[in-house]
């Protein structure tokens, strides 16, 4: 069986913004963001995980902002109020953030957390290992 799908979303310049992988093996999406977002790449990044839990259900959402560069926070109302209602019944339950370097994206996701936190259950983390540690610590 295969243990991975993995789909790649690119600007229109080519350049990657999201690759999302679902890991079959652990039994989550790994979404990693790469470089400035924009409302655009956002939604068609957001809306691929709906589709691919839609596709597929799974409970956990590993999201990678290691290589997130700026702010996104110009997103987080959408986000707020279609993208979470989507993923959640769609039947997201765990989402384990991996925090940018810089301040901005970090500040960013601190907005975002107060906005959806009470949805479902969300930690952030500076280190990719202690988010795939509490993934896997979840039902």
């Amino acid at each position: 069986m295969n243990t991975a799908d993995i789909r790649t979303f690119r600007r229109s310049d080519g350049h990657v913004f999201l690759t999302a992988t679902r890991d079959r093996t652990n039994g989550w999406i790994h979404a990693q963001w790469t470089g400035i977002q924009t409302m655009e790449t956002i939604q068609t990044g957001g809306l691929a995980y709906v589709k691919m839990l839609g596709e597929e259900p799974c409970m956990k959402l590993l999201n990678d902002h290691r290589e997130l560069i700026g702010r996104f926070t110009d997103a987080n109302q959408w986000i707020a109020d279609v993208w979470t209602p989507l993923i959640m019944q769609a039947g997201l339950r765990y989402f384990a953030q991996v925090l940018a370097p810089g301040v901005f994206g970090q500040l960013s996701m601190q907005d975002l957390h107060l906005r959806i936190s009470d949805q479902f259950e969300i930690k952030m983390f500076n280190q990719l290992a202690d988010a795939e540690g509490w993934l896997n610590s979840v039902p």
